[in-house]
């Protein structure tokens, strides 16, 4: 049996794009991602404001996507991929983390999976293999849908790595769930281990590969995917084991990948392999004996954080979950956008995104556009000056945070579902 292998190389700007080239390589994507197929680069967008470690870097998706041009890969068969949650504006998001300025400057297609495409019932999809899931069959007795287009897709995976108050971790396995699961996807918190479990098993069936390339330029640790201390940490790694790279990942975290239940089941399955003993590094075998030491996402949870994890595990569950599962739900949204948008990133965030946007990455951020790679296209000798222009504070934040607001509330699955079955009885009557 072939072991699983994961990439992992230490960059800075001046390499990064080289860097994933020879990261790619060294993972080998190109025996997994077929040449003749569709591929789906599955953009990750934890917050729509930019927020180090939180979503997909600009220079990630810049390196992928050179990488597989490099390599023989055509244009028109490579696309970002979005999913939409409704405290999560992804069009927003993709402006804010500029990962709309690496589409376009490639002319790729721009696909936003809730407009417009098609979604296909689970059964369909994938057959007797849903008697299998562990959990999804009781979370969803109905059944559930998911994009069409992904059935003989390639998929590429672009997770950061950074902690989370519900996974303990997240990273490749953790990016399939908004993609793969509809706006009630927030119904499987309760269960969210096992889910990413079934996850990984449908993606299995469905895509024609599957593969990740995880940035660590910056790192996130703390009540994740959004409230984190961003540190430089100047790695990437990539795998076509989805269960692998997020298993070194921790480790490199400080944790025991063994210990967080969805890498333990998803091993205990052979859907990969979450041993680090048992899986092969190449690269810089040095890098990836690093201990982070991270504190993770429960030592310092927010007040958001805490009410998450008593509502779904502990005394708040049995007064308030049934909610979520009701036309009431949006109470929730509103106070995740409310809480998060207009409360924490003003008053938390803002001095993280500032210390962040002077070190080298973040100056690269703040430029983007306007620094360019150098001759040979290895990566950004010049990163431009440091700017603090993208700290949002003041009037402008607030009323950004009050159209949020209302997106949460008029965009929610609950409103939605209603509006359509009352456009249904106008046109019926």
């Amino acid at each position: 049996m072939t072991r699983s292998r994961v990439a992992i190389l230490r960059t800075s700007p001046r390499t990064v794009l080289e860097d994933y080239h020879r990261l790619m390589n060294l993972a080998g994507y190109q025996e997994v991602v077929a040449k003749d197929a569709d591929t789906a680069l599955k953009v990750n967008i934890s917050w729509h404001f930019f927020f180090p470690a939180s979503s997909t870097t600009p220079w990630q998706l810049e390196g992928v996507v050179r990488a597989m041009e490099r390599d023989g890969y055509k244009k028109d068969l490579i696309h970002a991929c979005h999913n939409r949650t409704v405290v999560i504006d992804a069009h927003l998001g993709e402006r804010e983390n500029k990962q709309i300025d690496v589409v376009q400057a490639h002319g790729l297609r721009n696909v936003h999976l809730y407009e417009g495409e098609e979604w296909i019932d689970i059964r369909d999809a994938v057959g007797d293999l849903a008697r299998d899931f562990l959990v999804l069959g009781q979370v969803f007795p109905k059944g559930f849908s998911i994009p069409k287009r992904f059935i003989g897709e390639n998929i590429v995976h672009l997770p950061t790595v950074k902690t989370h108050i519900f996974t303990t971790t997240t990273g490749a396995m953790k990016n399939a769930f908004g993609g793969l699961l509809n706006e009630h996807r927030h119904w499987t918190h309760p269960v969210i281990h096992e889910t990413l479990v079934d996850l990984l098993m449908i993606q299995k069936k469905i895509h024609r590969g599957v593969f990740a390339v995880m940035d660590g330029t910056f790192a996130g640790d703390g009540p994740g995917p959004r409230c984190m201390t961003p540190h430089v940490k100047n790695v990437l790694l990539a795998s076509a084991d989805q269960v692998a790279i997020d298993a070194v990942a921790a480790k490199l975290m400080g944790l025991d990948p063994l210990s967080l239940k969805f890498i333990r089941l998803a091993h205990e399955r052979a859907l990969g392999c979450g041993d680090p003993r048992e899986i092969e590094i190449v690269g810089d075998a040095a890098a990836a004996e690093e201990n982070w030491h991270f504190d993770g996402p429960f030592k310092e949870m927010t007040f958001a954080a805490r009410n998450q994890h008593r509502i779904y595990w502990g005394p708040l569950k049995k007064p308030l979950e049934w909610s979520l599962k009701t036309w009431l739900a949006p109470w929730s949204y509103i106070a995740s956008v409310a809480y998060h948008d207009m409360f924490w990133y003003p008053v938390y965030g803002k001095r993280r995104v500032a210390a962040a946007l002077d070190s080298d990455w973040g100056r690269l951020f703040a430029n983007w556009g306007r620094v360019a790679p150098d001759a040979a296209g290895r990566g950004y000798p010049d990163v431009g000056a440091a700017s603090h222009e993208l700290r949002r504070v003041g009037v402008e934040h607030f009323l950004e945070g009050l159209r949020l607001l209302g997106m949460a509330v008029v965009e929610s699955p609950e409103v939605q579902a209603r509006a359509r079955r009352r456009d249904w009885e106008l046109g019926h009557r």
